[in-house]
């Protein structure tokens, strides 16, 4: 209870946000189909996302060392406040892009703070516990993100007037915290080179899996739309997909701390083949159906960064794991960066299922590397324990600290 009352504010600040930007990437995507914008430039919107999304990341340790934490994190949340707010006053597809880089760069900057913070103020004995809750906070504001769309107009003032609050709100638990704000510490470098050369395989893993995520989570509103379903359908659409993936860290993670990681990735690799296969076979029988394949598509995909996170820090030293972690946070970046662009271009071009085609095609890859690795090298003895690592900020390094284990 001591535990949950220390960080009551910083877990609030992280809820607030979730529901004030995770509910933007649907919300647009939705709006722009309502407004009239083609699925390339829809998709040119999630691409925005994530560049913002990188520069936040690198920038905000130095602005953290610079201003402190409490106002780093006021600037990133007033920058996603004016992305949000913004939209329905320049309606229009490339000012929408500049606005949701803002987006983008508020949530790596106010992650990254939140996690400095949480970082500082840890022990090893209350590591565990804080972290247990930091997920379950995380995801449960993810999963209430996507069910916000449901009660959402597009298009409308008051539906971004009110995510545009929500990030507003999130300043408040921060900024009056009585909590003593923690000194700063030396900001990470970013060596992406690092993470090929600990483990190609991790690298190229977390590729794929920034590839995927974005394509589904800044595209997928149009494609539900695409297959049938209706706008007050698409806010659980996009929860079974969350679901899905919460649902399998667990048995997934004992597999993965059991056997040999570069088989249970390539076995997840296949699996999400076969659930993009399964998601284009029922698209046309209904809301049932597209909601079960969807959750399906989530559970063999979402845990592909952690899997390969994991794989990559087996092969890390104890001195580099936060810059191992920024620099395959750096790659995830690079292939969430292009994905929705490709993605959507796909659809308009193809149809809805050409998405998925995309998303196995890039998986097949990662099979056919994974496979050539494992005649490269054999598998490493001592290994660190699975854990579901969110793709918040590089800070998550320090938080999730891994200690090998003997396998």
């Amino acid at each position: 209870m001591r535990l949950l009352i220390t960080f009551a504010a910083l877990f609030l600040s992280v809820f607030l946000l979730q529901l004030g930007t995770g509910s933007v990437a649907p919300l647009d995507a939705l709006s722009g189909v309502e407004l009239g914008f083609s699925k390339s430039e829809i998709g040119t919107l999630g691409s925005a996302h994530f560049l913002g999304f990188f520069i936040g990341c690198w920038w905000a340790p130095r602005l953290m060392g610079a201003v402190g934490h409490s106002r780093a994190f006021a600037a990133f949340t007033a920058s996603g406040t004016i992305g949000v707010i913004a939209h329905m006053m320049i309606v229009d597809p490339m000012a929408w892009a500049a606005l949701r880089m803002l987006s983008g760069l508020c949530v790596a900057g106010a992650y990254t703070v939140i996690e400095a913070w949480l970082q500082a103020k840890v022990t090893n004995e209350t590591r565990g516990r804080a972290m247990g809750v930091y997920r379950i906070v995380d995801t449960g504001g993810s999963l209430a993100a996507q069910l916000v769309i449901g009660v959402l107009t597009p298009a409308a003032y008051f539906s971004y007037n009110l995510l545009a609050l929500l990030c507003c709100a999130a300043l408040l638990p921060m900024l009056v915290s009585k909590s003593e704000e923690p000194a700063m510490n030396a900001a990470p470098r970013l060596r992406p080179a690092l993470a090929w050369k600990r483990s190609p395989l991790g690298a190229v893993g977390v590729i794929v899996s920034g590839v995927t995520s974005a394509a589904f989570r800044m595209v997928g509103p149009v494609y539900g739309l695409e297959v049938g379903l209706t706008q007050d359908m698409i806010a659980l659409f996009l929860a079974a997909f969350v679901v899905g993936g919460a649902l399998v860290q667990f048995p997934l993670g004992w597999l993965a701390d059991r056997y040999d990681r570069r088989h249970v990735l390539i076995a997840i690799s296949a699996a999400a083949i076969v659930s993009c296969t399964v998601t284009i076979g029922v698209s046309g029988m209904g809301t049932v159906a597209v909601f079960a394949a969807t959750a399906f598509f989530g559970a063999t995909t979402i845990p592909i960064y952690s899997l390969s996170t994991a794989h990559a820090h087996d092969f890390g030293q104890d001195d580099e794991r936060v810059e191992l972690s920024a620099a395959l946070m750096f790659l995830y970046a690079v292939g969430a960066i292009a994905s929705p662009a490709v993605a959507s271009w796909l659809i308009e071009v193809y149809g809805p299922s050409a998405m998925f085609v995309f998303i196995s095609a890039i998986h097949v890859l990662l099979i056919v590397f994974g496979a050539l690795r494992m005649r490269a090298r054999p598998s490493r003895g001592p290994r660190t324990p699975y854990i579901y690592t969110p793709r918040t900020s590089f800070i998550a390094g320090r938080l999730f600290r891994r200690t090998p284990r003997e396998g």
